[in-house]
């Protein structure tokens, strides 16, 4: 098949308007919105069907393909659901044919929906070799391009017309945000030639000799940046421990040394903590005023009330963002970071933490789960070029020894977390188990570092204040 299949007449039903659905593209078959348009939104359904039957012949046409597409960018609904079946079985490194789809489908409970086992073996029939698969895709994704044009231009135009007083630059700047959205999509990675690679090596071989090399995302603790010259983009830094360790607390910390003293935008998805409780923290760490005093405001002092003002007044324009949605799945995270990084410049992303996410679809076990937020958490710090902190917890193992100092192994419900991950720091804090023990100091283990040495090390934890701060050069432990 040479050419792409052109696109046949759009069925009768599909004539009455269309809709967005969310994530999951532009649907037909909506009559509340009939008045929005004359008109059937561009769509190449022979296309989509094209890239489909490729995508069931050939894996490699997957790989390909998926570098190019989004499920959104199908106009037909089944054709979204049959993309993110065909997604899901190659991101597990399963099959990929029309058996195998169909299995994943009925396990959806979708099977049905599009068209049954009948359906799928239509769509290898449609396409004789997968040879022109991404020629498809682009056809596919150029009419999504459309779609999403003429919806930004409904939206703008509903804009205008539900003013309702509303200052007219505030809706210029409302309708400028709705047009760019429509250039956020799908972030493809061209091929470079090794020449212009090996030439930008030697650039930053020449940058480190003459001290001149660009740091990461400073973490705000002297040895740690030390030794990983900062948070690098497209790392996964993974922060485990157990409960009441003070991983979170770390990983606020990071949080805080980019956004408020280095004003590089930072977001915080907090899936354990409200936005209040991580505000008071934030509040304790930076001025000095106990969390429980914070808790509490009746034993704030007129001292207190100055303090907290002054140092409201120096945050408030900071770059750093917080959100504590309840149930956020991958999905809204990936959105959300790729908005705050065209609209912010995003530069680090903190989630707070792994095991409390979602999925947006059913698996067949929690490990695998789990496996699949690392992944996608990796592919997204590659994707924006930034680091992404991800917290984790340790499993119990690390309790029913006798030297309870936590190792990589100890990472709960996945292995493939300690995999995907660039740098694991692992939180022990000896006098949680022993108050005599070392009392207020705390040990970071840098248990892997893919680009450079292991370390420990030692900081003060100020569990009042809720931080983690350095401790004095000249100090010795245990003295």
């Amino acid at each position: 098949m040479a050419d792409a299949p052109a696109a046949g007449p759009a069925p009768a039903s599909s004539r009455g308007g269309w809709r967005r659905n969310g994530a999951r593209g532009f649907n037909a078959n909506d009559a509340n919105d009939a008045h929005l348009f004359d008109r059937v939104p561009p769509h190449d359904d022979r296309a989509e069907q094209a890239v489909l039957g490729g995508m069931l012949l050939s894996k490699d046409a997957v790989g390909e393909i998926s570098q190019v597409l989004e499920p959104s960018d199908f106009y037909q609904p089944r054709h979204q659901m049959i993309y993110e079946a065909i997604i899901t079985l190659f991101a597990g490194s399963q099959p990929v044919d029309p058996i195998v789809v169909a299995s994943e489908l009925r396990r959806r409970e979708q099977l049905e929906k599009i068209g049954g086992s009948d359906y799928l073996a239509t769509l290898v029939d449609s396409v004789p070799t997968a040879a022109n698969a991404v020629n498809y895709a682009d056809i596919v994704h150029q009419q999504a391009i459309l779609r999403r044009v003429i919806m930004a231009g409904t939206q703008v135009a509903q804009l205008g017309y539900d003013a309702e007083g509303r200052d007219a630059e505030d809706i210029v700047n409302l309708a400028q945000a709705q047009i760019y959205q429509v250039g956020m999509g799908h972030v493809r990675q061209d091929y470079v030639p090794i020449g212009d690679v090996v030439m930008s090596a030697m650039d930053t071989l020449q940058s480190i000799q003459d001290g001149t090399v660009s740091r990461g995302v400073p973490t705000g603790f002297r040895e740690i940046d030390k030794s990983t010259q900062g948070l690098q983009p497209g790392q996964m830094i993974v922060v485990a421990g157990r409960p009441a360790m003070g991983k979170s607390t770390l990983g606020v910390d990071f949080a805080r040394s980019a956004a408020l003293h280095n004003d590089m935008a930072t977001v915080i998805f907090s899936l354990e903590m409200s936005k209040l409780e991580l505000a008071q923290r934030i509040l304790a760490a930076e001025t000095n005023i106990p969390l429980g005093v914070l808790r509490d405001p009746r034993q704030l002092t007129p001292q207190n009330w100055q303090q907290l003002n002054t140092c409201v007044s120096q945050i408030a324009s900071k770059p750093l963002f917080l959100d504590d949605s309840p149930n956020m799945s991958l999905m809204e995270i990936r959105a959300k970071c790729r908005r705050l990084k065209q609209t912010n410049d995003l530069r680090l992303v903190v989630v707070d933490y792994l095991q409390l996410m979602s999925s947006d679809h059913s698996v067949e076990s929690r490990q695998q789960e789990v496996s699949g937020f690392s992944r996608a958490l990796k592919l997204l710090a590659k994707e924006l070029e930034v680091p992404v902190v991800a917290l984790s917890q340790l499993n119990r193992g690390v309790e029913a020894r006798a030297d309870r100092t936590p190792m990589l192994s100890d990472l709960r419900e996945s292995g493939s977390i300690e995999q995907d991950a660039d740098v694991v720091f692992l939180v022990n804090r000896p006098d949680v188990y022993n108050k005599d023990d070392r009392p207020g100091e705390a040990d970071i283990i840098m248990a892997k570092h893919r680009n450079g040495p292991t370390a420990t090390f030692t900081l003060a934890f100020e569990g009042a204040m809720s931080r983690f701060r350095d401790l004095p050069q000249d100090y010795q432990q245990g003295l």
